[in-house]
């Protein structure tokens, strides 16, 4: 923190306002000050006494990559508490252990924290699930708020720390992540991924927000007008905003957008970005000569600066210490006792029970079990998790449990020999003289092989860990391979490996980076050029071993999922939501000798696991969970806790339930519970307890509501059961009749309530009419349809225990008029079109591969004849424009010919002649079909 010797600036004066301290800082830069400032690592300014600065810590569960500190259940797990209060006691001390690294080095250990993920995981596939709060927009909203509040603190004008929204917005694929545009029509935007956001700005005063790699609707995210539009304006952001690592540049090298940094920093500023995360030398340049080529001002500056200081001045950075109610965190707050008690809460609230037919809880008296699996010994962290101060797996969790009673383990995966095919040597660890131990091809007898357990990961991907020393095989910086590494991780993962069988059992081994393993003419096994031939020897059988002890135990618990770092990651979306089929069978064979076998999911994501759902007895899931993750999983098994959990996302059957990965529609490609009709595995919302709870019926304060109104819904829940435990109860709404379609239910509320055995309590949730709105295309704004609504109480989104109704005397839309300009992206529905930008301005329409239409219904259609007019462009080609009335199958009743227009940066309007007359007066559906090389921003029916 900065020099208090003397406060000589206005700026350094906490009596005065904070607008007006921040324009004298401000006014006292120069402009290549102010260019030092407005990357991620802010320059310091010693003849001001301003000191260096960095944003971006991240604090996805819990502080990570500065040293140790308390690490929570990964996202998707938190997301399965379904606690709200839960969530802000953990944003809290994600903020307090954040302030004890900054008290050791503020230029360093910055304050504003890159969490929590927003982003809508519309689909499993995504590499990042584990970051994110599930499916739905309105629990990922109430949660992330909470977490916000908690990391931000409550006094009324000093944060903690500063939460940043992650990533605005449609950030929901690895594939093309950095160079792909999404394509989301207005309802999508404004009902379900806009929606995820809001509640975090809005109620809980988010100080930061984090753009995506991605575009929208042709435009870079970084560039989006939403962001000052919606993000500051709307929803009036009092922060600041911050670019992806390496966005504003990949505007260049990966969109293509613009052809000069310059134009691309410019942008960016103008669009909304304060702050820059990216090559600082290149970005401090590239706003250089923005400014000398007239893309920016020093004005556009100053805007920025101030936003990002805004944030500054409220962390206390430039006020004496006892201004500031969090100026000082104690030391030993760090992974503190009580921080370690709040993650174990946290693990153990985000088991969720998936099935059970009574094997669980366990049995007290048990004499053995056997437990089983490559995650059974393991507490993976992940990509953003921090470095725990201790691990416990599920094996230790059990053991203690068992005390001195029989636990057999087992990984269940083999432990090999390999040798080469040609010389027939083995491999084996050599110390190289340099405290790394490579494997060379140079043992004459098995007795002098090293030997390896070999983990099969699914689809392509195995690990190799020296079994004595418990390392794994990587590869060096000079390619040679090491068995050197403590875990499998880093951005490139050269702990994974790909074996491909070549004929009479020999195979070949590829490198992380698909370079062929080989051995070198002194028998070093490198990652090289040419082709390497290897043969496995089978030194120990794991599944032989996983059926002895499973067939010997009373009990078998066998713990599978993923490592996070393998097969879906941040870079790479998941091949499959199936589990590895070595795991599959793994569970098939102790299932086989031992109908006692429990399955437990130590996962990222969900996972079709259909064949364990019909044999299994009693499946748990869990995610990575921290630290505490063995201790929660031994809780819940024994019935020490009584599980809780619920889902955050469907789980489906299978990918064949999924529409295409980049499909962001979730209203026609009905995705999620909200739209999905068909039978799921598990859905939405679902986990069980190992006690009962009864439902009253929902009662509601009064049955007909007006637009802006607020109503009451309550229900009366007991705990018929035995045992103690949690209930989530979960309210759903759908609208029943509506001029669009709308979801078959909505989640509008949730409470996870306490229960003894015969405890009863009324649960009440307070509603606005508003919130069962729906955005009307027509008139671009929310919308209240007048009608009838159903009410359904449940503990998921299918389990539903009490409905009511409710009348709203809300709107009804009127016909469309198409008299005056409409924009193209408000229809009523598609087939095969993109939306893609405007140059002109705004957005448009085009098709895909050359054909797609777009409807517009209930349009007035009463005066005829009429001329159609449409704002397009032609680009290289050309095309035509055809309507059609009622069906898309229907006879043109115009054709408008558009013409080649020389790219898409050129737009000019089309028209046409419509003779076609009605005979009588109604409103019908309009189709414009767009053929060829065409794009469509707006249209108009002007009578002749």
């Amino acid at each position: 923190m900065m020099n208090r010797a003397a406060t000589q600036f206005p700026y350094q004066n906490p009596d005065l306002s904070l607008p007006v301290r921040i324009d004298d800082l401000i006014m006292r830069l120069t402009l290549d000050e102010k260019i030092e400032l407005m990357c991620q690592y802010q320059a310091d300014i010693p003849r001001l006494g301003l000191q260096k600065y960095k944003h971006g810590t991240e604090g996805a569960h819990g502080v990570a990559w500065l040293g140790e500190a308390t690490v929570f259940p990964q996202n998707i797990g938190l997301a399965c508490t379904w606690n709200p209060g839960l969530l802000q006691k953990i944003g809290s001390v994600i903020g307090d252990e954040a302030r004890v690294y900054y008290q050791r080095n503020s230029s360093i250990n910055g304050l504003t924290i890159w969490a929590p993920t927003v982003d809508l995981e519309r689909d499993p596939r995504w590499g990042r699930t584990e970051e994110g709060y599930g499916e739905d927009p309105f629990l990922t909203g109430r949660l992330t708020t909470s977490l916000v509040q908690g990391l931000q603190g409550d006094d009324p004008f000093y944060y903690k720390a500063v939460a940043t929204l992650k990533h605005f917005y449609a950030n929901n694929n690895e594939l093309y992540r950095g160079s792909a545009s999404i394509s989301i029509d207005p309802r999508n935007k404004r009902e379900y991924y806009l929606k995820a956001f809001e509640p975090a700005i809005r109620d809980g005063r988010a100080a930061s927000i984090m753009t995506a790699y991605n575009g929208v609707n042709g435009i870079p995210c970084n560039l989006n007008h939403e962001v000052n539009e919606i993000v500051k304006g709307e929803w009036n952001m009092d922060g600041f905003v911050v670019s992806d690592a390496g966005d504003v540049l990949g505007t260049v090298t990966d969109h293509h957008y613009t052809d000069s940094y310059a134009k691309a920093v410019a942008g960016s500023i103008k669009a909304g970005i304060d702050n820059i995360t990216d090559d600082q030398p290149v970005s401090f340049q590239a706003l250089h000569d923005a400014l000398d080529q007239g893309f920016l001002t020093e004005e556009d500056l100053n805007r920025a600066l101030r936003n990002t200081f805004r944030v500054r001045f409220r962390l206390g950075e430039f006020d004496p210490p006892e201004r500031n109610p969090y100026s000082h965190v104690p030391e030993e707050t760090l992974c503190s006792s009580e921080h370690n008690a709040l993650s174990l809460a946290a693990a153990q609230e985000s088991i969720v029970l998936l099935k059970n037919d009574g094997l669980l809880p366990l049995r007290r008296e048990l004499d053995s079990i056997a437990v089983i699996g490559p995650l059974a010994d393991e507490a993976f962290t992940d990509a953003y998790s921090g470095t725990p101060p201790y691990r416990i797996t599920p094996l230790q969790g059990i053991s203690e449990k068992m005390q001195d009673r029989t636990v057999g383990y087992t990984t269940g995966m083999d432990q090999i020999r390999i040798r080469t095919s040609t010389s027939g040597k083995y491999v084996c660890l050599r110390d190289s003289g340099d405290d790394s131990a490579v494997l060379v091809a140079d043992g004459n007898v098995a007795a002098e092989a090293t030997v390896f357990e070999c983990s099969d990961w699914g689809f392509g991907s195995f690990t190799l860990r020296e079994v004595d020393s418990h390392k794994f095989v990587t590869v060096s910086e000079d390619g040679f391979l090491t068995a050197t590494a403590e875990a499998v991780g880093g951005w490139f993962v050269k702990e994974t490996f790909r074996f491909e069988a070549l004929e009479k059992g020999s195979f070949t081994m590829r490198s992380w980076h698909d370079k062929p393993i080989i051995p070198d003419v002194h028998g070093l096994l490198k990652a090289s050029e040419g082709q390497g031939e290897f043969v496995m020897e089978i030194v120990n059988h794991g599944i032989e071993k996983a059926i002895k002890l499973a067939k010997e135990a009373e009990t078998a618990i066998v713990f599978v999922g993923n490592n996070p770092y393998i097969n879906g990651k941040e870079t790479i979306d998941r091949p499959d939501i199936t589990l590895p089929p070595a795991q599959l069978e793994l569970i098939q064979a102790a299932r086989a000798v031992n109908p006692k076998t429990i399955v437990v999911i130590v996962g990222s994501y969900p996972f079709a696991v259909n064949w364990e759902n019909k044999h299994v007895p009693s499946i748990i899931f869990t995610s990575h969970a921290g630290q505490e993750l063995g201790h929660a999983v031994a809780d819940v098994l024994f019935g020490d806790y009584n599980p809780a959990g619920r889902l955050n996302m469907t789980w489906y059957s299978s990918m064949d339930q999924l529409p295409d990965l980049m499909n962001y529609d979730i209203i026609k490609g009905k995705r999620t519970y909200q739209y999905f009709d068909e039978e799921v595995l598990y859905p939405f919302g679902h986990g069980m307890s190992y006690t009962d709870f009864k439902y009253g019926e929902l009662n509601l304060g009064r049955e007909v509501l007006k637009e802006n109104e607020t109503f009451l819904v309550s229900i009366h829940v007991c705990n018929s059961g035995s045992r103690p435990g949690d209930e989530v109860v979960q309210l759903y709404i759908r609208a029943d009749n509506s001029r669009v379609t709308r979801p078959l239910k909505t989640l509008m509320g949730f409470d996870r309530i306490y229960l003894l055995p015969g405890e009863s309590k009324t649960v009440q949730f307070s509603l606005k009419v508003q919130d069962l709105a729906f955005w009307d295309v027509t008139r671009e704004r929310y919308c209240v349809e007048k009608g009838m609504y159903t009410l359904m109480a449940g503990s998921s989104s299918s389990k539903i225990f009490s409905m009511t109704t409710l009348h709203v005397e809300g709107e009804k839309i009127p016909a469309r008029s198409l008299g005056e300009w409409v924009k193209a992206v408000n229809y009523d529905d598609y087939k095969n079109i993109y939306l893609d930008e405007c140059r002109e301005g705004g957005e448009s329409i085009r098709p895909v591969a050359g054909s797609g239409w777009i409807a517009f219904h209930d349009v007035d259609l009463n005066e005829w004849p009429v001329k159609f007019m449409a704002r397009v462009s032609g680009n290289i080609q050309g095309g035509e424009i055809s309507l059609t009335l009622d069906s898309p199958a229907g006879d043109p009743i115009a054709v408008c010919l558009v013409l080649p227009t020389g790219g898409t940066q050129a737009w000019t309007t089309a028209e046409c002649e419509v003779p076609f007359r009605l005979e009588i007066s109604e409103q019908r559906k309009l189709y414009l079909h767009l053929k060829g090389d065409v794009q469509i921003s707006s249209f108009c029916l002007q009578l002749l």
